[in-house]
């Protein structure tokens, strides 16, 4: 375990330190962490929580007791029980996932939208039904109230499937040319996209109309803001019934309340890179805003930065563990990283014993000279000749 502090905010890595191989035997696995100090201090908080090379996309069931990830190669879907601190199942798939969303609160309704215009549903058994959208798709939102998943991507329409009818529905036609984004508001079920134009389209489910247009382009030139090219809306999320964060590909990150036009604060990352994931963190009023370099943690009022992270592989996905102060991210890397903050909120009640080890297992920066070493007496070294 690793632990990093900025700005007096103390960040342990879970998933620091070298893996062992499985081709070893036990035997020498016990060797291995008797003489190596990185392997004996490492933490293997869910046994095997990687992929074969590498994860995009990482996401916890509705009752907390799952963690599902897709990575690739070959394109497959782990799940990942907490209970057991260990993997439940891996399913391989036909084609790489774009992304998938956990219909059920736990793993037994899974939908994946893939490469090649497909998606595919599971169930607690596996694979249940493959169909396919008319245009390759980017991202999908389901509305529980409705059971329609609605599909955006390289099209100016918005596709509808209804999964109670079992049958596509009259699509929903747009001003853009491409969507990138979407996300379905939780209280008021208030549907967006986020479009290549740098614009957010709001619709209304009940009516199928569209109710609001946001310039997020136009918004997101500021005088402290250097953008080269059109901002594309990149990220999409909803906070509550009236607030909502934009990500775009220009680096920004925009706070709407969806009472104005105008956004009530506008965050650079300064990385040059598109904004991949925003998640809200309710207790600190903080929004975790990452793209494929850096995480940021910054307060949604002031605009202040909490604290930062910088892993060492590049980012594809950000989880928060609901009402805990644990983090995870799928990345270009065989391993996904797990950190815990505890400032964020206590450990999870799966693995509640974090809270007394983060103190008692604390690195010292400082390499002691004679780590591992073994005094001997002159008598020791006469006996050995």
């Amino acid at each position: 375990m690793q632990v990093s502090s900025l700005n007096e905010v103390k960040i342990y890595s879970l998933s620091a330190g070298r893996s062992l191989p499985e081709w070893l035997s036990d035997r020498k696995k016990r060797a291995l962490q008797k003489k190596d100090v990185d392997i004996r201090r490492r933490i293997e908080l869910i046994q095997d929580f990687e992929m074969p090379t590498v994860s995009t996309k990482i996401k916890v069931s509705r009752d907390g007791q799952y963690i599902m990830a897709v990575g690739t190669y070959k394109p497959r879907v782990r799940c990942f029980d907490t209970y057991q601190l260990s993997q439940k199942f891996e399913r391989c798939l036909d084609s790489e996932v774009v992304t998938f969303e956990i219909l059920s609160d736990d793993y037994s309704k899974i939908v994946f939208l893939q490469c090649g215009r497909f998606v595919e549903f599971h169930s607690q058994h596996g694979h249940y039904y493959k169909t396919r959208i008319p245009k390759f798709g980017r991202d999908f939102s389901y509305h529980y109230p409705s059971c329609d998943l609605y599909f955006v991507g390289a099209s100016s329409e918005v596709y509808r499937l209804n999964l109670e009818q079992g049958r596509f529905l009259n699509s929903l036609q747009t001003e853009a040319s491409e969507s990138n984004v979407c996300d379905i508001n939780p209280v008021h079920f208030l549907f967006a996209m986020g479009t290549a134009e740098g614009k957010v389209e709001c619709w209304d489910p009940r009516t199928r109309n569209r109710v609001g247009l946001l310039d997020c382009a136009l918004s997101s030139v500021t005088a402290d803001t250097e953008i080269e090219g059109l901002p594309s809306i990149s990220a999409l999320k909803f906070d509550g019934a009236l607030n909502m964060a934009v990500g775009t590909s220009t680096v920004q990150v925009l706070l709407y309340d969806l009472r104005s036009s105008n956004p009530l604060i506008v965050k650079d990352h300064h990385y040059g890179l598109p904004i991949k994931s925003i998640q809200f963190q309710h207790q600190l009023d903080l929004i975790i805003s990452a793209d494929s370099r850096i995480i940021k943690m910054w307060n949604k009022d002031t605009g202040k930065i909490f604290t930062s992270m910088e892993p060492e592989h590049d980012i594809n996905d950000v989880c928060l563990y609901p009402n805990s102060g644990m983090l995870m991210t799928a990345n270009e890397a065989p391993k996904m990283n797990i950190y815990y903050i505890p400032v964020l909120g206590p450990a999870p009640k799966w693995c509640s014993f974090l809270d007394n080890l983060t103190e008692e297992l604390e690195e010292n920066p400082e390499s002691t000279v004679y780590d591992d070493y073994k005094f001997v007496t002159r008598k020791d070294l006469d006996n050995l000749g």
